[in-house]
């Protein structure tokens, strides 16, 4: 074989090296613009999380409020849950209870109150078959939600669970949600539109009355996996108030609930 010259290897050997290294260096920068990306979307949504302004990109099931950033999996099998004390609107006997733990200031709780909770109400309350219990669930990052549960219990305390469902839709008309959609000083306003007595309503509001009443709800809305609103548990009626609910996360189209309903029923 002929001997490389100088001049020879000069133009025929180096150009392996440095091609090896620009692409190299190519390749780490796709890396590092991927992972940049990466990081600043998954940033993106956490935020969004934590503002609770996230919506499912499927409209045919949206999100819940929750929280922490991601919720955990939900649990299918039966869940063991009460009413405790809470307002019942329907039949104390039906046979079914469902119970929903929610946010006054949640958007997906005002979308269910909206969209499903008519539903529900004329097809299995207003017959007779389902009792529904309002439970509360007011999210730390929810400004006003844990005061308006209060302001609903203060209502309660004057017309009892018919005034409270009354309040309690008032609230959830008139808000926008998020957080401060509602202001406090809207409550006694609403109280004296229905014709509360608003000295002793905003007397029990500011006293915090049933401050505790709201945070043990929460407390047992943790107890039974619910860390999202609305939440929903759906069971047979029992004499003790502890049912073995099946959960329900988010705000779920009418028809989810409707299958769970009449399997329960025909149980």
């Amino acid at each position: 074989m002929k001997k490389q010259t100088k001049d020879s290897v000069t133009f025929r050997i180096p150009s392996f090296k440095i091609l090896k290294n620009f692409n190299s260096t190519k390749l780490l920068s796709v890396a590092l613009l991927i992972s940049v990306f990466s990081i600043g979307y998954l940033l993106a949504k956490v935020q969004g999380y934590e503002k609770g302004s996230f919506v499912a990109e499927d409209t045919n099931t949206a999100s819940a409020d929750t929280l922490a950033p991601q919720a955990p999996p939900q649990n299918t099998g039966p869940v063991e849950v009460s009413i405790d004390d809470d307002p019942v609107m329907g039949d104390e006997n039906a046979l079914l209870t469902l119970i929903e733990f929610g946010d006054f200031e949640c958007p997906f709780c005002k979308q269910s109150f909206e969209e499903l909770l008519p539903q529900i109400k004329k097809d299995y309350i207003d017959t007779g078959k389902v009792k529904f219990v309002y439970r509360d669930l007011p999210l730390d990052f929810h400004q006003n939600a844990h005061k308006q549960a209060q302001a609903a219990e203060c209502a309660r305390d004057q017309g009892g669970d018919e005034t409270y469902f009354k309040y309690h839709d008032e609230i959830y008309t008139r808000t926008t949600s998020n957080g401060t959609g509602l202001a406090n000083d809207q409550l006694p306003v609403i109280a004296q539109d229905l014709g509360l007595n608003v000295i002793d309503f905003q007397s029990c509001l500011d006293s915090e009355k049933y401050k505790e009443e709201v945070d043990k709800d929460v407390a047992d809305a943790s107890a039974a996996g619910a860390n999202g609103t609305p939440s929903w548990f759906i069971g047979k009626t029992t004499e003790d108030g502890v049912i073995q609910g099946e959960l329900v996360v988010g705000a779920q189209p009418y028809d989810a609930f409707k299958t769970i309903i009449d399997q329960k029923l025909s149980e």
